[in-house]
């Protein structure tokens, strides 16, 4: 694919894109190969950020179901990049007490840069040699003898949330929120990941559909809105992947009702945008313990899932906000299905959450 002059950027090493943050309506699909690559800022915000998120399971049909997260933040105007890894098979609300739990904050972006091919001093060499389709993912621990290797395959093409054409909600879109401006370029997409584990001496074989995403826009370090984020995997044939708003106003252990904001369904090879949805999460310390949502797609078909919480697990992708993370085993369309749930809360409203604990407590 050939780029015109005033889309392309000149900066050392691969092209990249400029001022890609916002869906063309009737024009050809807006994410496109190049965006798999670094883009070049579109303010001079230096908290301007990009990511990668690849979010699978192993073991899933065993009684020890693991969920494993592998994350890189980079904020290239500040030259650093800051990256996770997670192994987590139990219930954990101390993220040193999961299976393995590693982060650095502060990794020197690798000069010349480039998201297709790079590799940081934690261990993580990332390969995409097929732009938007095709990840190798290598990452080593010696010292806590870790080897994890996978292949990440597409199911669908990229699912941009800020296209009218693919996702009947871009147009309501906030941009007042914080994950607004960090999803001002964002897109998930549904794959197939293949591979193996290596913890301490066990092995565990990787096979199952499961749901990455690229973001790409300002990241505030504090969070000051919610997002749940959240899927369901039945198999290469049906998945289900959504985007809800949430209160926190019935405490930590309190349902809290959900507000759909994006979403698809992935129905045998046929992807369809989330026009509307709803429903309700039940909460221990502000982990989803159990969900039940319904929703419909562009074309009118109501879709309802119900998932219960396998693990939990204190997921920080950045030092302001927590992912309450929990891998649920669901059912879907009356079939069974695997997939996480990510209900991230800034710091400051913990604190006023559970402030609010405490006074109770106190009876204040």
């Amino acid at each position: 694919m050939s780029l015109s002059p005033d889309v392309l950027a000149a900066a050392p090493g691969p092209t990249r894109l400029v001022g890609h943050d916002a869906a063309v309506p009737g024009g050809s699909p807006v994410i496109r190969p190049e965006d798999a690559q670094f883009h070049a800022p579109t303010s001079d915000d230096p908290l301007w950020a990009e990511t990668n998120y690849f979010g699978l399971y192993a073991g899933q049909d065993t009684d020890r179901p693991m969920n494993i997260g592998v994350y890189g933040l980079f904020r290239e105007p500040l030259g650093v990049v800051g990256s996770t890894v997670s192994v987590n098979s139990r219930r954990v609300t101390m993220p040193w007490a999961a299976d393995y739990w590693d982060a650095w904050e502060h990794l020197v972006v690798p000069q010349p840069s480039n998201l297709l091919d790079y590799t940081l001093a934690n261990g993580l060499h990332v390969v995409c040699s097929e732009p938007n389709k095709v990840w190798d993912v290598d990452y080593s621990d010696a010292a806590a003898d870790l080897e994890l290797h996978f292949r990440y395959t597409a199911l669908m093409e990229p699912y941009d949330i800020n296209d009218p054409d693919q996702d009947p909600k871009a147009a309501g879109r906030d941009m007042n929120k914080t994950w607004g401006h960090a999803y001002a370029g964002h897109f998930d997409q549904t794959g197939h990941f293949e591979g193996e584990i290596r913890l301490r001496g066990t092995t565990t074989p990787i096979d199952c559909v499961s749901t990455m995403d690229h973001s790409w826009g300002v990241r505030a370090e504090r969070q000051t809105s919610r997002l749940s984020w959240m899927h369901a995997h039945v198999g290469p044939d049906l998945a289900l992947h959504a985007l809800f708003d949430f209160t926190t106003d019935n405490g930590p252990d309190g349902p809290s009702p959900l507000t759909m904001t994006h979403g698809y369904v992935l129905d045998n090879g046929v992807v369809r945008g989330l026009a509307s949805g709803s429903g309700e999460t039940t909460r221990s310390g502000l982990y989803p313990e159990h969900i039940e949502i319904t929703v419909a797609d562009a074309e009118g078909r109501t879709w309802d899932a119900t998932g219960d919480a396998l693990t939990t697990f204190p997921w920080q992708s950045q030092p302001g906000v927590v992912g309450h993370n929990s891998l649920l085993r669901w059912t879907l369309d009356g079939r069974t299905a695997y997939g996480e749930c990510m209900d991230f809360v800034g710091m400051g409203e913990l604190g006023r959450v559970y402030d609010r604990v405490h006074a109770a407590a106190a009876g204040v």
